[in-house]
């Protein structure tokens, strides 16, 4: 019988899948859309003018993290693709892998894209902007 893997193991596992470097700078975005938008709440009733500065950061991080997971799965194809030519055959399984891994960045960039709107939605919701 196979032991489950904790949460946080799995998703370890799913980041250097993704290919640590397009997934390191997805995980940054993430970072500082958390940043600008903590730091956008508390400017917001102290100078508004900051603080709408900061949500617009967010938005701007966010949409680039979403960028980069595109780019890294377009790369992650295209490397797929590459090897997939230099063989004489191919299992589907070896494609399905591929297909999997390469689509690991789009998935995180989304993430870290709708979170961020869900932070900027409730910015929005809260003070009116």
């Amino acid at each position: 019988m196979m032991q489950q893997q904790g949460f946080f193991t799995q998703l370890a596992n799913r980041f250097s899948e993704g290919g640590v470097l397009f997934m390191s700078l997805i995980l940054i975005c993430l970072l500082l859309s958390f940043f600008f938008l903590i730091s956008g709440f508390y400017l917001a009733n102290k100078n508004e003018v900051k603080s709408r500065k900061m949500i617009s950061l967010v938005s701007d991080s966010s949409l680039l993290g979403l960028v980069i997971g595109f780019l890294g799965s377009i790369i992650g194809l295209i490397t797929a693709f590459d090897a997939i030519e230099g063989m004489n055959s191919i299992s589907s399984g070896m494609l399905a892998g591929g297909l999997k891994v390469s689509f690991l960045t789009t998935l995180f960039g989304t993430l870290v894209f709708v979170i961020s709107r869900i932070g900027i939605l409730i910015y929005k919701w809260m003070y009116k902007f």
